[in-house]
């Protein structure tokens, strides 16, 4: 452990959580340099919902690298571009009548993000963007100025402008209408609300503690936002390919974004992918306004385009996802039953157990990697102990994995482990 400890940058953060140095991993399991097997609730931060070393994805990668592949290209024309821009309109796009243009903005979630605001405001002429309580949205400053969590927002070093958090979905616990307030804010001109470019939203905040919108506030969302000409933009880095169930987590409520951020398992394999996805007419860019080096990550478009071509040209992921889902759910709800101050969240595959405190939901993720589980923790105190296993992982392995966290939970309750 020394050259980590000595070496790497105090920021690091999970390897906190998990002390040991993996070697190995396949499917829903890692495997330490001593061998020892962990079962993966946490795939890679939603990154993996096709598991760790996909056989399918895995010879797709192996087989263009063999034939020596373009691997980097920035946004030329390659063969692996075109067969994803292809794959992702015929599986994807057009079964949802969905008519998007696709903006390759840099490898990671919060270049979607960026981008995503840089062409809203540039669109509209407006500066102002309106985000959410707890949401998250990335580490970048646009990313973090729209961004809830005060100690990643506190890094920054300088002010973060140009946003203005709202309410989200019962953050008031239904005690006023939705948007009561976004509401009177845009119709008086007294209230200081510059006019907005846009909206960004997350359907289910996954880092701001497993909260998931209902689908008729994000309907009433998607009105407002037409109502008063302002951009929708859905954040579906985290929440996207599946992990709610339907491909894009905003299908269940029948709303069309104007913008929609994927990235995360859009690269399929665990490799850096971001998509910015836009309608037609936003498509105002000048060439090279917005550009990046790592734009074009071949062997990322090749993976993607496999997992789309293997998971997504039918029903079967989606069912399985969700009845995974609503089994994660009867557990976490049992639990809350059996344990006073616990609480059940969550849509599809991204499920929490909520706890009085940060101090208590920590201890139980750190009794479930003793046990062989890696959970982490999410929400404004660290307060939600967070269920977010591949998509692919069996029945067995998610009935173990929930085994070990009521044992974990149990140990937590009677005092086995100091919270």
């Amino acid at each position: 452990m020394s050259v980590f400890e000595t070496l790497e940058s105090e920021v690091r953060t999970y390897c906190r959580s998990w002390p040991v140095v993996f070697d190995r991993a396949t499917g829903s399991v890692l495997y330490d340099e001593n061998g020892k097997p962990y079962l993966d609730f946490f795939a890679g931060a939603g990154a993996l919902n096709y598991g760790h070393n996909n056989p399918v994805l895995k010879d797709a990668v192996i087989d263009y690298l063999l034939r020596d592949g373009v691997t980097h290209s920035l946004d030329m024309h390659t063969v692996a571009k075109r067969d994803f821009l292809e794959t992702f309109r015929d599986v994807v796009l057009s079964p949802r009548e969905l008519d998007y243009k696709v903006v390759f903005p840099g490898p990671a979630g919060a270049n979607a993000v960026e981008a995503a605001l840089k062409l809203a405001r540039k669109v509209t002429g407006r500066e102002s963007v309106v985000n959410f309580t707890n949401a998250f949205h990335g580490m970048t400053l646009g990313a973090l100025s729209v961004t809830g969590n005060s100690m990643k927002r506190g890094a920054a070093g300088i002010p973060l402008v140009h946003a203005t958090p709202m309410p989200y979905d019962n953050y008031l616990d239904g005690r006023t209408p939705d948007f009561l307030w976004f509401e009177r804010l845009l119709a008086d001109s007294g209230s200081g609300l510059n006019e907005p470019a846009a909206v960004i939203v997350e359907t289910v905040q996954g880092e701001g503690g497993i909260n998931a919108a209902r689908v008729e506030w994000l309907r009433a969302l998607a009105d407002l936002c037409a109502r008063h000409k302002m951009l929708l933009i859905v954040d579906d880095v985290q929440m996207g390919c599946g992990r709610t169930g339907p491909f894009f987590s905003f299908e269940a409520a029948g709303i069309t974004p104007d913008i929609v951020c994927l990235s995360k398992s859009i690269g399929a394999f665990g490799l850096p992918l971001a998509l910015t996805l836009i309608r037609p007419d936003l498509d105002v860019w000048e060439p090279g306004e917005h550009n990046g080096t790592f734009r074009g990550i071949n062997p990322a478009f090749v993976a993607a385009s496999a997992a789309l071509r293997e998971y997504w040209t039918d029903d079967t992921l989606e069912k399985s996802t969700l009845a995974k889902g609503e089994h994660v759910h009867r557990v976490m709800a049992e639990l809350a039953e059996a344990h006073s101050g616990l609480t059940a969240k969550g849509r599809g595959l991204a499920r929490g157990l909520r706890f009085p405190d940060g101090a208590t939901a920590g201890a139980v993720c750190r009794a479930a990697f003793e046990r062989g589980l890696l959970m982490e923790t999410s929400g404004p105190d660290g307060e939600v102990a967070k269920v977010m296993p591949p998509l692919t992982i069996t029945d067995d392995e998610l009935e173990q994995g929930l085994v070990i966290l009521a044992e974990s939970v149990a140990a937590v309750a009677a005092g086995q482990v100091a919270a």
